[in-house]
């Protein structure tokens, strides 16, 4: 499949390979805009796209003349919230490509609340649907000698439609069934994964890795990617939400500036490691050797 531009764009495509001699099939689709709705290893699902909230995918929260709340300015890569479990996305995908083994997208992003809608006692900053937040992704199998490895990079443009001085980014985050129903955490002193609790949720200092409790399936996150000056730490997250049946990592940036930050491109890049929960660790060793020479 080679480049697809707005209007032509179905939105589903797919990455196969292999990790430890076992199929890993990587899928998008046209509902979710492009985002990534299905990664199955081993015969295991590891994503549950059941919304247009829960994929492998982006965000951004951003503030509005200096009110910074949760979902109330949030550009979301698969879709809003009104699309529900729906065949559609308020996104717009505006580029898609597979060539070569890379998986390449662009997202016009759409906000998550509608105009008037509420999340936690506010309402929404946006005043129509579709933001101008823009997000472009590439995608490959592998790091090096490393077939649990996913190599993932984000570039988030910001806009020049309001004059933002906070903006966190949610560079990438896994949406991941209830089996996987332990988060671990990785501990760079002792190269070990270790049980971190559910509660209280939010983010850490260090990669966090959620799996099965046979630890046979597992996947995490690692960016060696590090926040400008003045700026807060790398946050790796994880949140249980058990009505739902659902569990996520994440990894996120924050932008603070005094002044309007300056409208442009910021890229992260991230390695997905996945695999058995051993698969895990050892990624995640190699990678903070490989990157902690820097």
């Amino acid at each position: 499949m080679g480049l697809a531009l707005a209007g032509t764009i179905s939105g589903d495509a797919e990455l196969r390979g292999m990790v430890r001699g076992k199929p890993l099939i990587l899928k998008t689709h046209h509902r979710v805009a492009g985002a990534i709705d299905s990664l199955v290893w081993d015969g295991v699902e590891f994503i549950d796209s059941t919304d247009h909230g829960r994929q492998l995918q982006s965000a951004v929260n951003a503030d509005v003349d200096g009110q910074l709340w949760n979902e109330c300015y949030n550009p979301t890569e698969a879709g809003s919230v009104v699309d529900g479990a729906g065949p559609a996305s308020s996104s717009v995908l505006e580029a898609l490509s597979v060539q070569n083994g890379i998986l390449t997208t662009r997202v016009r992003m759409a906000y998550w609340l509608a105009p008037g809608m509420s999340s936690g006692g506010h309402r929404a900053l946006n005043s129509v649907n579709l933001s101008d937040h823009r997000l472009s992704k590439r995608v490959k199998f592998g790091f090096g000698d490393l077939d649990t490895v996913i190599d993932y990079r984000v570039t988030y443009r910001v806009p020049s439609d309001r004059p933002h001085r906070r903006i966190t980014i949610e560079a990438l985050t896994g949406y991941m069934p209830a089996r996987f129903s332990e988060a671990l955490a990785w501990n760079p002193d002792k190269a070990t994964l270790e049980p971190l609790p559910w509660n209280p949720p939010g983010e850490i200092a260090h990669p966090v890795v959620l799996s099965t409790p046979s630890g046979s399936h597992a996947m995490g996150v690692f960016t060696p990617d590090c926040p400008a000056d003045g700026n807060p730490p790398v946050g790796y997250g994880r949140f249980e939400f058990q009505r739902e049946g659902v569990v996520k990592w994440n990894c996120v940036f924050r932008l603070t500036s005094s002044v309007p930050l300056r409208p442009g491109d910021r890229s992260f890049q991230f390695y997905i490691v996945l695999g058995s929960r051993e698969d895990c660790r050892r990624s995640l060793e190699v990678l903070h050797r490989r990157f902690s020479r820097r």
